[in-house]
């Protein structure tokens, strides 16, 4: 028996396939400005005859009328984050535009949360902003910001940080500078955003920027804990999804 979690957000659609044991395989796709439509990719591509249920997340989870259940991503997150690195207590998740932390219990469920949805400082907006003034595509930040001196960035609101970004261009600063410059306020603000939840053991990174080791090395040095990710950190939602999904068929077979 296989399930399917799919999560909508609101850069990358994702979706997830799930044996009982592991994750069997997972597609992603921008979602861009048809996010019923991407869901509808997803499914398509990941649909078979041994899928028993589906289940859907993110933004669109309301948008895909073969879902079996439609389930919050914070519920989702963290079970997904829990399956992907068990002992964590916590989920940081930077999206496209939002931030959450999210708390587990010993059962790894859901024990407190906070989400930040009303500014896209803090969030992967933010980063794509900076990588088009800075000619650095995403995927080249760690190598971008290697060995580099960051430059303090006052301003995190993303209008005033892009005029900011662009008068230390003036002044001839390095860009690799001013990219860690800004890696680092972003850091820092969701670092005080997760310490209000009070997690105690390892956190877990999730979301596309958890793909880079600077973010994840300097959120680790803000929040002072154990900062963990994982290869598929990114789908965590789509995971958390399609093992809830498997949960859900079992009880009802």
């Amino acid at each position: 028996m296989l399930t399917l979690g799919i999560d909508c957000g609101s850069t990358t659609t994702k979706g997830a396939l799930y044996d009982g044991e592991k994750v069997v395989k997972t597609v992603i796709t921008a979602t861009a400005a048809r996010p019923k439509e991407k869901m509808q990719w997803v499914y398509d591509q990941l649909m078979n005859d041994d899928v028993k249920f589906v289940v859907s997340t993110g933004y669109g989870r309301d948008l895909l009328p073969q879902a079996d259940k439609k389930i919050t991503e914070i519920t989702c997150h963290g079970k997904g984050a829990a399956f992907l690195s068990p002992g964590i207590d916590s989920v940081v998740d930077i999206g496209g535009q939002d931030c959450k932390a999210i708390l587990l219990d010993r059962s790894d469920n859901i024990a407190d949360f906070m989400m930040n949805d009303k500014c896209a400082a803090g969030t992967g907006r933010f980063i794509e902003m900076m990588s088009r003034i800075l000619d650095c595509p995403i995927d080249d930040i760690d190598a971008f910001t290697e060995g580099k001196s960051p430059v303090e960035i006052s301003s995190m609101c993303t209008v005033f940080a892009e005029s900011e970004i662009i008068s230390l261009l003036a002044e001839g600063i390095d860009r690799g500078d001013i990219a860690l410059g800004v890696i680092r306020s972003i850091c820092r603000r969701t670092s005080f955003f997760a310490q209000k939840i009070r997690s105690e053991r390892a956190v877990f990174f999730s979301g596309g920027l958890a793909r880079f080791e600077v973010f994840r090395k300097t959120l680790e040095e803000f929040i002072g804990l154990p900062v963990r990710t994982h290869p598929q950190s990114q789908f965590a939602g789509a995971i958390g999804a399609a093992v809830i999904g498997y949960d859900m068929a079992k009880r009802k077979k």
